[in-house]
Formats: structure tokens, sequence, C-alpha cells
């Protein structure tokens, strides 16, 4: 008989389980993540020694199962009904009653024994209390059961006695253990469960509502004697949860997978009982990989490393193994395992601490019994767990006086959480920067108010801001309880990039090689740029800022030409030979036959009579012209036209100040009609230049009278 914890590590071992003919599993409804393990590993046995001599069984019994489910999972195998044996049980509810109370009562009411059952070790122990002030001088034993006793102290409770006997107990008494004699039970209708815990990163027990299969299970437990009584201390119009939830759903998968990796399978590929989430099943996989337990995440069959294989033996979380297996089994880091399983906080320090597990440990003889009694059994657990004469942890054990340094303390921490770093954003500062990216504070709780980096072992995840009156609320920040400072040596790089960045000011890219273990940067050097990625920020920039004036020309001189060119295109061409933004040119970009179309079909500039080059202006309104000092024009009757449309100049005719004093696109009509009165109204002003009254035959010239 063995829990299925140790049928799946028998598997492993053996995974015909060659020495066994029948497999058993009891009370499967319960559906722990060991059950739907041990079942589908089960199966696999089951069908390689399928038509043998040797053929294995599989039995899987409850008295609340869903048969039809488990039946087709095994092949559809036969689904055999037995018919219960209960006496009659007469349920009530007493939602306002207390424990002890209730028990009392129960006592009176019936001949035999009374069994209560209670969410957890706290509130057995202090039920005991009320029942031993309220039982003083009568002949009634009032005796615990919960999983942290030892087996002699179980034993106390599971043997018959002659004595009137009250047991307080946890859910272990309602299908684990058999309690004789029972006649009355009296249920809380609470349980302890187990589920992810994100604060801390492992799974946590909490206090829930029990599911009516649970509540009729404890009641069965009154009526298979006699005629019994069952007190349910919860309204009788509360709905109950009709199964329970099955811990592959809602428990952290390290462990499962950590398991079925040491079997030989694939948890993406395996067939489980019931499939886990797929983005559970890589959480898991991804951890273990993180934590140096597995080779790798690729596609190929995951193996362990030889630490996973140290840390699989362990029936602990793989987080807190690790630790154990980083400090060789230091009994420090043991207490520190039971401070974090237990979920026990101390009262805020005002001394200053490396470690708040650290400054717990100074303070051990404050624990609570029961975080006590939860290293006594992981010590023990090492101890009779591990048997490989060259596992560090086995010669620690050997030496239990043998204390680690504080840096080794700190670092077997860091190995066991090594996804939850975080980066002070300033020294000193209580606001950090999550390894996953988000920001968090340091709570008053946590005494670690120095170092860079610190490891985050209880985040309390930022609720959600309340309403407010204020149209802009400020974010709330997860909050850190728990923390444990590492240096930033210990860190290794997950990865290290050349980032370039553009900078405005200078107008040039830059590189740095920056390293960063996950979302954190741990250093960031200069290196050298590389020509690629720099013409490529260094395009997006240009086409961010937009074209400069002489870009913007030569583009309205392609559209007046009539030629289509992908601007972002050229810019990337350009950008190529560019070492700043301003040396990106479009026209050193353009395809050299499109450069001789546009000097023939839109011309940069224009020579006019007096022999200088006038620019030409591209409009948007596909117009083209010029601006001209009138004398330079002298003589010239036709207006130039420009390109295959044979577009006329409009040209803007300027006085000798720079000013235009008439636009025009018909030189004859200026020359013949308006040009008198020009001269008129100028020659006075500006009498060194020369306004001749022929203006046909006139030198043109830019320049003054000699």
């Amino acid at each position: 008989m063995v829990t299925e914890g140790v049928l799946t590590v028998k598997l492993q071992h053996d995974p015909l389980l060659s020495n066994f003919k029948t497999i058993v599993l009891d009370e499967f409804h319960e559906r722990s993540i060991h059950a739907d393990l041990a079942i589908a590993l089960s199966r696999q046995a089951w069908r390689a020694r399928a038509g043998g001599d040797d053929a294995l069984r599989i039995v899987v019994m409850s008295a609340t199962l869903d048969a039809d489910a488990v039946a087709a999972f095994l092949d559809g195998c036969p689904v055999v009904n037995v018919p219960g044996r209960l006496h009659p049980v007469d349920i009530s509810y007493a939602p306002s009653v207390a424990v002890a109370d209730a028990a009392i009562d129960a006592l009176h009411a019936t001949e035999g024994q009374v069994l209560c059952f209670l969410p957890g070790v706290f509130e057995i122990r202090r039920a005991i209390g009320d029942l031993d002030q309220k039982l003083r001088g009568q002949p009634v034993d009032v005796v615990p059961l919960h999983g942290s006793l030892s087996a002699d102290e179980q034993d106390v409770a599971l043997v018959p006695s002659a004595r009137r006997r009250i047991i307080v107990a946890t859910n272990i008494a309602e299908t684990s253990l058999t309690v004789p004699g029972i006649t009355a039970v009296v249920d809380s209708g609470l349980h302890k469960v187990a589920r992810y815990d994100a604060d801390r990163g492992i799974d946590s027990l909490e206090t829930e509502r029990i599911t009516a299969d649970a509540a009729d299970q404890r009641a069965g437990r009154a009526g298979r004697i006699a005629p019994g009584i069952v007190r349910r201390l919860w309204d009788a119009t509360a709905r109950l949860r009709p199964h329970r939830e099955p811990e592959v759903h809602r428990v952290d998968l390290a462990s499962a997978v950590l398991d079925l990796i040491a079997w030989g399978g694939d948890p993406r590929r395996f067939e489980w009982f019931e499939r886990p989430r797929d983005e559970a099943i890589e959480a898991a996989i991804g951890l273990l990989t993180r934590l140096e337990l597995i080779e790798s995440r690729a596609i190929d069959r995951p193996r362990l490393t030889a630490i996973g294989e140290q840390v699989q033996r362990l029936p602990l979380h793989p987080r807190l193994s690790r630790m154990l297996v980083a400090a060789g089994g230091d009994r420090s880091v043991v207490r520190a395992c039971a401070l974090l399983s237990e979920r026990h906080l101390l009262p805020p320090r005002t001394a200053s601490t490396n470690s708040d597990l650290l400054s717990a440990l100074d303070r051990w003889n404050e624990v609570p019994p029961h975080v006590k009694v939860a290293a006594d059994h992981i010590q023990s657990t090492i101890q009779s767990t591990i048997n490989n004469p060259q596992s560090t942890i086995q010669s620690a054990i050997r030496n239990p006086q043998s204390a680690i340094p504080e840096s080794a303390f700190r670092r077997a921490v860091f190995a066991g959480y090594s996804d939850r770093v975080a980066q002070r954003r300033e020294p000193r500062s209580q606001s950090v920067k999550l390894a996953s990216g988000a920001g968090a504070i340091i709570a008053p709780e946590s005494g670690v108010r120095d170092g860079e980096f610190l490891v985050a072992l209880d985040v309390r995840s930022a609720r959600a801001p309340e309403r407010s009156a204020s149209p802009v609320a400020a974010p709330q920040l997860a909050s850190i309880r728990i923390a444990s400072r590492i240096e930033r040596e210990w860190l290794v790089p997950t990865s290290i990039e050349v980032v370039h960045r553009f900078d405005e000011d200078s107008g040039t890219v830059t590189a740095f090689e920056t390293a960063r273990y996950d979302a954190l940067v741990l250093h960031e050097r200069p290196t050298m740029v590389d020509r690629e990625q720099a013409a490529r920020l260094l395009a997006d920039a240009w086409l961010a800022r937009g074209p400069r004036e002489e870009d913007q020309r030569l583009l309205r001189r392609l559209q007046f030409a009539g030629r289509e060119v992908d601007v972002e295109s050229v810019v990337r061409i350009a950008a190529l030979r560019a070492k700043k933004i301003d040396d990106i040119q479009l026209a050193r970009a353009i395809a050299p036959a499109t450069v001789r179309d546009l000097d023939r079909d839109a011309p940069d500039s224009l020579v006019v009579p007096s022999g200088r080059h006038v620019r030409l202006e591209y409009n948007d309104d596909g117009s083209v012209s010029a601006s001209v000092k009138l004398q330079e024009l002298f003589g010239l009757a036709e207006t130039p036209r420009i390109g295959r449309k044979r577009e006329p100049v409009v040209f803007a005719l300027l006085a000798p100040n720079g000013r235009p004093v008439q636009l025009t696109r018909d030189l004859r009509s200026f020359w013949n009609r308006t040009y008198p009165e020009v001269r008129k109204q100028l020659r006075g002003r500006y009498p060194k230049h020369p306004w001749p009254e022929d203006p046909w035959t006139a030198a043109p010239s830019a320049r003054t009278k000699n």
C-alpha cells in the first residue's frame, strides 16, 4: 500500500511494474495530480503488458466516481457497481453553532464515537482547546488526526477504544484513513485545497468550501456500523459545487512534469487522463528549464539534468528542492523552505537585512509550531528519500552541524527563484523592476533595503484600482513582502544583443551591446555600428521627419515628368550610403536612366538670355515657374516651354530690389504692353540699372550700368 506519488516513483524505476500483477487506485474521485499521473502511467504499463502471461490488471475504485470517464480512458473497461450497506443517517444543519458545542451535542445524542471535520491543524488545535475546557472531568478523550502527526500519533485515533471519543480531523479521515466506531459526524464544511500561488510561485493550501460529493463522503462515515447523525455547520440553503475540481487544473504542474520527464515521457505529447491547459504545461517546462532541471525546451523529448535527477528524488516543489540541492541539504535552507511552504510572515523588522529568510531564521524560536513541524518533516524526508551516497544532500545530512555561509544561503535561494529577480530603479529605492518587465515596490514587511538586485520570494499582485473621482487613477504596483539580496555577478545574461538607436541631436545612429537578464538590463556598452541596421534607422527617421526642401523639389520634378517613384524604397537605398540623416539625398538613389529623363523632361534650371542659369520651380498644380530680373530677359519674345506637355514657364519678373513686379507666361505681351509702364515707374528709383525704351534690341544683363 503506497501513495500515488510513490507509485509514480516505482513506475519511473520500472515502467512495466514487472513485479506486480494488479494496481488498485482507491478513492480516485479525489483527483489529485498524482492520481491522474498514476492512472496515465499505469495505463501505459497495462497496454505494454497486454496479451502476455504477465498481463497487468488495473482496478479504479471510489464511492463517488465518474465511472464512465475512467472506463473510456481504460479502453472501455468493465464497470462494477457495488451497492452500499449504510445505515440511516440523520442530517441537520447548524450554521451558527461552534464545533465544540456541536461535537458535545452529538456525543450525547449517540452511543458511538464522534468525528469532527476541520480544514487544518490550526483549527483542530483551537477546537481541541475548546473541547478540553467544556469536557473537563468527563470520561471523554479528545484525539487529533491529521497528516502532520507521526504514524504512532495517528494510530491513537485509529485503534478501537472502550472510552468515548471525539476525533478532530482534517479530510484525511474522509477517505484515506478509517476511524472505527463512528456514529456521529460534525462537518465544518471546509477543507484545504492546493492551488497555485502566483505570489510565491509555488502551490499553497487554501481554505475553501467543500463540494457536495465530499459532504456526502463525510456523512457516510456516520452510518457504517449503526444509524448515525450528521451536523453540518453551514446553512441548508448554501449551494455546494457538485464535484471536486481536479488538481491538474488548479496547481502548478512543475512537479508532475518533472516526474513525467523522469519516467521518460514528453509532457506535450503525453496521453493525460484529463489534459491540462497547454500554457500550463509550457509554463512548467519553462520553469524546470530555468531551474536547470531539464536540458532544453526543444521539440524533442526533454531530459533531466544531473541536478534534475537529484531534485526529482525529493517530494517537494521543484523550487524548494532546487534550493536544498544547491545548499547541500543545509538545515538553515530546510527551515527556509518550511517558512516559504507554510506562508509564514514574521512581523516587520526595522533593521536592514540581506535576506528576510535569514532574518526570520534568527528568530526561529518565534515561529509557530506547525512551521517547525514542517521543517522537521522536510529534514526527515530528505534523509529517508536520498539514498545515493554520491549525493551532495546525503553528505550534508551526515554533517548536520556544518552551516553554509550567508552568501551560499542567499545563492541557494536564488537557485530556486532564478525567475523572480528584481532590480532597483535607483540605489536604496523601494521601487524595482521585475524580470518579467512589470514594476513593483518593496513592502514595509521586507527588511531588504540595500543591494541593486534581489529575488522576490513573495510578491502580492497589484490590485485593480478602485473607482475614483479623479479621471486619471495612479497605477497600483505589486508589492514584494519577502526578498533576498543577490549579487550582480551571479546573474548570467539570458540574452545579449546589439541595440542600435537613432540620436536626434546628432542625426546619427549609435550601437550598444546590451546584456539582459530577461527584461532587466545588466550592462550596456558602445560597439561597432552595423551598416544595414544604421541605414534602416536613418531611413525610418527620414520617413518620420519627411523630405526637406531639396528633396521636395526633386519629388515635384518627378511628378511633373510623370515618373512614379516609391519614395520609401528610394530613401532606404540612399540611407545605405549615409552616415547621418542629412546625408540622405534622394537624387543619389534614383536610377541613372531616370535622372537622364528627368533632365530632359523636368530640368532643374533654365538658361536665360543673360547667360545665367535660373532655377525652375515645379508647383503642386503642375505649373512651372522661375524668378528672374527683368533686365536678364531683354530680347526674349517667346516664353520657354518645359517637358513633354510643353508647359509654359511662369516668370516672376523682379525689380532690382528682388521683388516681383509682374507675373507672366506671355513675354511678348509683357514687352509690348506692360513694360513701358514698368519702365516709367522704376527707372527713376533705380537709375543705375538699364531701362531701355526698346527691350527687343537691348542687351540682356544681370549687372548694373558701368
